[in-house]
């Protein structure tokens, strides 16, 4: 006598982890805008409103990451310059930038860095390899990742 299944023909489940970025160098931003510790704090006004971005990495002509300068230090620049009466132009990237950064290591799994970012309460981190910065990530960018993932694996 035959036993019959009433379960069907199950759906061969694809192997989809190819396809899906999984670590932080994957999905990290490699077309950086950065800027060098000479530089006026005006001029990164200026190219953060016009490329519409909240801060980037500051890197000298070895392209070693030495900081991070960010809108809110450029506001704290301004404010200053109010308050003491003082020009702007005297100002440099390097007496404004964060020199104590944190970087992410670019073989970390994109979930492991959400909870970085969750951690550290900041909005991105460089990734640098042997001495040189190689790209950043940003919360965005771990959000499109998720996103990503929703389609393969979230119902």
């Amino acid at each position: 006598m035959a036993i019959k299944s009433f379960q069907g023909a199950r759906k061969q489940q694809q192997n989809t982890s190819e396809e899906i970025p999984f670590k932080v160098r994957d999905v990290m931003c490699k077309d950086l805008i950065t800027f060098k510790p000479e530089q006026s704090v005006e001029e990164v006004i200026d190219t953060l409103i016009r490329n519409k971005i909240s801060g980037g990495p500051v890197v000298n002509d070895k392209n070693e990451l030495v900081g991070i300068i960010s809108e809110g230090d450029c506001l704290k620049q301004i404010s200053e310059s109010r308050y003491y009466n003082m020009p702007m132009e005297n100002d440099n990237v390097e007496k404004r930038m964060i020199k104590d950064v944190e970087t992410i290591d670019g073989n970390m799994n994109v979930l492991d860095a959400a909870n970085k970012f969750l951690e550290s309460r900041r909005r991105r981190f460089p990734i640098v390899e042997d001495g040189k910065l190689i790209g950043q990530i940003s919360q965005k960018d771990i959000l499109k990742v998720a996103m990503e993932l929703k389609g393969h694996t979230w119902k």
